[in-house]
């Protein structure tokens, strides 16, 4: 009996290439960390290489992939190993995600508000995803998103006063 796999090779390297930086991207955000959002784009590609599932859409497609990312990073953020590390000094960090210093601030004020607002605008600003298909990733209604992202702005402009808006 002959074993056929899951996926092709061809076909796993085209989903990946495809929605590589969506993933990534998700994962840093969730999970501030650039070891931890590598675990967690592994785990989400191996799901998905595992799981057989075949869509009718890209569209739903891209949507399982965050939501399954999402679940990933809940998993690795909330796992008993992870809370008994310790975290850097003050001033060490693992990475910087951007070559320019002014993106780095301003990646570091996204990273400061919290996940209810940080998710909603990097999914919105980074990934140009529409409120609809945020509420869907995020399993909220549309209302909620935008709620979300207009309060994440105003956290963001409070954070970000003085240097790149006026007082």
């Amino acid at each position: 009996m002959e074993i056929k796999p899951l996926r092709t090779d061809g076909e796993m390297e085209t989903v990946i290439q495809t929605y590589q930086s969506v993933v990534y991207g998700l994962a840093f955000a969730r999970t501030g960390s650039a070891y931890d959002a590598d675990d967690v784009f592994q785990e989400t590609f191996l799901a998905y290489f595992k799981s057989g599932k075949v869509f009718r859409e890209e569209e739903h497609r891209k949507a399982w992939l965050l939501r399954t990312a999402l679940h990933m990073c809940k998993r690795v953020t909330s796992s008993t190993w992870r809370k008994k590390t310790v975290p850097l000094e003050e001033g060490e960090t693992l990475t910087e995600p951007f070559r320019e210093e002014t993106e780095n601030e301003i990646w570091k004020a996204l990273q400061d508000l919290t996940e209810d607002y940080r998710l909603p605008i990097y999914l919105f600003y980074f990934e140009e995803l529409s409120t609809q298909e945020i509420a869907e990733v995020l399993e909220i209604r549309p209302g909620t998103v935008r709620t979300r992202l207009s309060r994440g702005r105003e956290q963001l402009r409070q954070t970000l006063k003085g240097a790149y808006f006026d007082e």
